[in-house]
């Protein structure tokens, strides 16, 4: 299976609540990587935060959602945090402090760069300036 593109906070987020107004074209992209077998890639650290900003949000009723969606997936590939990726994600981290990144954001990027993933189904600005394209901008 071809991997297409890495899912983020904000892309899981536009998946699963209908009134967001990235929804339609995450739907969009998801449905038509079904029709050509392609998958996603996500990370232990995204999920951590989508949780989150479900429940914060006043959508906790979705949070099983977003797992089921990962684990029940044989197109979506979860990548977890080891403690060698954690040393490359901080030393990245801190080279570029000069962005207003995420920890997170930069294990992403980190990810992408290991996979050789351009794309990212994602609102996060972060994510251009970091040099890949996000879907949902």
């Amino acid at each position: 299976m071809k991997t297409d593109a890495f899912v983020d906070t904000s892309g899981f987020y536009a998946l699963l609540v209908s009134k967001d107004d990235g929804h339609a074209r995450a739907a969009a992209i998801l449905r038509e990587a079904a029709k050509r077998r392609s998958g996603f890639v996500t990370t232990d650290y995204v999920l951590d935060e989508s949780a989150t900003l479900l429940r914060a949000r006043g959508y906790g009723h979705l949070v099983d959602q977003v797992f089921d969606i990962v684990f029940g997936s044989t197109a979506c590939r979860l990548v977890w945090m080891d403690p060698a990726q954690f040393a490359r994600t901080r030393r990245f981290f801190t080279k570029h402090d000069d962005h207003d990144w995420s920890f997170t954001d930069c294990f992403s990027f980190q990810v992408m760069k290991e996979l050789r993933l351009t794309k990212a189904l994602t609102k996060d600005a972060h994510f251009r300036e970091a040099g890949y394209e996000p879907l949902l901008v």
